[in-house]
Formats: structure tokens, C-alpha cells, sequence
């Protein structure tokens, strides 16, 4: 919950201006009262702009949230789904984002689902078992054939906004154990999705996490507010 006209403005600007020489896919996620400024300006551009949740319901007396339709009206291709912010803060469920998640896709919005564990979770070494978990939700919701038409983002909450990241190590054997589960039930979906990390990516050791296998590109929070560092974590993509 960041930002206001001008600030927005200004980063935008910054972003569109540089994202001609970058050869990664870049999307930004305002919050919802600025998603007819950024489809304002970056209309045209190699930008593209998503929701950061959406309701499962595609319409009713539902007062306060926003459909998957509404996003799309306002140029939405992307929306994120099971964000460990609203997993914790607002009790959405592995069942409420697997229908969030079919909600989007439904009106043609690739939804980015976040899958990610908590410090106690790792600590009890049931990492592997909750982020397969909240996969497992989603695929049963909506079958495994579905998936190429999303990302999916690994972010550990322990790793949000705390400073503290994930190592390449780390990030790398949680991202190759979901490409893997995916596998289990068609290769070639495995191969096609994208799957990104996030937790604290900075311009400083966005290089090392996505020269690892199987991480695609990054979620990417604080940083992304900064128009030099985020650009820079870009540019990290590019190789």
C-alpha cells in the first residue's frame, strides 16, 4: 500500500522509458485505485499492469472487493493470487485462492499464484510439504493443463520485506521441487511455466538468484517502489 499520482508518474515514466532495452517481460502491480493511471500511461508501451488480488466471485453484492472482469476492463493481464500478505493478514485460504485463481483465469487474466512458507514452517522443515500443499489446491481446482496459462512465484514469508533473503541455494531447491511436482503430472507443463522468487530481491544478489535453473525472473516488493534498483534487478534478468 505505496505510492500517489505523482510518485506513480514518476516511476512509470522511468520504467517505460527503459523497458525498450530490456529483454525480460515487466509488469507492475498497483494498488487498485491507480489502475487507470497506469493504463493511462503505459498504454502502448512494453509495460504491462496487473491487480494485486481479485474476487472470486464474478459479480454481486460483494461490497469492497473488485472481479476479474473489472480488471480486465481496465487492461489487466496479470493479477496475483495467494499473496502471503493475504494468506496471513486476511485468512484467504489454499481453497479461496484456488478459486481466485480460476476466477482470473475465467476472464482471461493470467493469475501469478504466490505459494511460500512461514520461519516456523522452515524451521520444522515442512517446506517442501506446505508450498506443495498450496499447489496441489490450485491444480486440483483447476487440472494440471491450466497452469501454462499463469506464473507461479515462490515467495517465502520469512524472506518479505524482512531484508533477509532466501540464498540462490535455498530459493533454487523449493523452485526445481515445484517444477518437479508439476513434472509428476506432465512434463511438458513443467517445462513451460514460468516460476519466480520473491523475498527481498535487490540489485545486489538479483543476479546470483536467477542464474540458478529454474528461477524464471522475481516478484519483486521494496525494491520495485526505487526505479534505479528495480531497473537494475531488470537488467540482472537480461544476464
Amino acid at each position: 500500500m505505496h505510492g500517489n499520482l505523482q510518485q506513480n508518474a514518476l516511476l512509470l515514466e522511468r520504467i517505460k522509458a527503459a523497458s525498450g532495452g530490456l529483454a525480460c517481460d515487466v509488469v507492475v502491480f498497483p494498488p487498485f485505485p491507480y489502475l487507470a493511471q497506469v493504463q493511462s500511461l503505459l498504454t502502448g508501451s512494453t509495460v504491462d499492469w496487473g491487480g494485486q488480488t481479485v474476487s472470486e466471485h464474478r459479480e454481486g453484492a460483494y461490497t469492497g472487493e473488485v472481479a476479474a472482469a473489472m480488471l480486465g476492463d481496465l487492461g489487466c493481464r496479470y493479477v496475483l493470487v495467494g499473496h502471503s500478505e493475504r494468506r496471513s493478514l486476511f485468512g484467504e485460504s489454499d481453497a479461496t485462492v484456488a478459486a481466485k485463481f480460476a476466477a482470473a483465469q475465467a476472464a482471461g487474466i493470467l493469475p501469478v499464484l504466490c505459494l511460500g512458507e512461514t520461519l516456523a514452517e522452515r524451521e520444522a522443515g515442512q517446506t517442501l510439504a506446505v508450498v506443495g500443499r498450496q499447489l496441489e489446491a490450485v491444480v486440483t481446482r483447476v487440472g494440471v493443463a491450466a497452469m501454462p496459462q499463469a506464473l507461479i512465484a515462490y515467495e517465502p514469508v520469512w524472506a518479505i520485506g524482512t531484508g533477509v533473503t532466501a540464498s540462490a541455494a535455498q530459493a533454487q531447491e523449493v523452485h526445481a521441487a515445484i517444477r518437479a511436482r508439476l513434472a509428476g503430472l506432465d512434463a511438458a507443463v513443467a517445462g513451460e511455466i514460468r516460476i519466480l522468487y520473491g523475498g527481498s530481491v535487490k540489485p545486489g544478489n538479483a543476479a546470483e538468484l536467477f542464474a540458478q535453473p529454474d528461477i524464471d525472473g522475481g516478484l519483486i516488493g521494496g525494491a520495485s517502489l526505487v526505479a534505479d534498483d528495480f531497473l537494475a534487478i531488470c537488467q540482472a534478468v537480461n544476464g
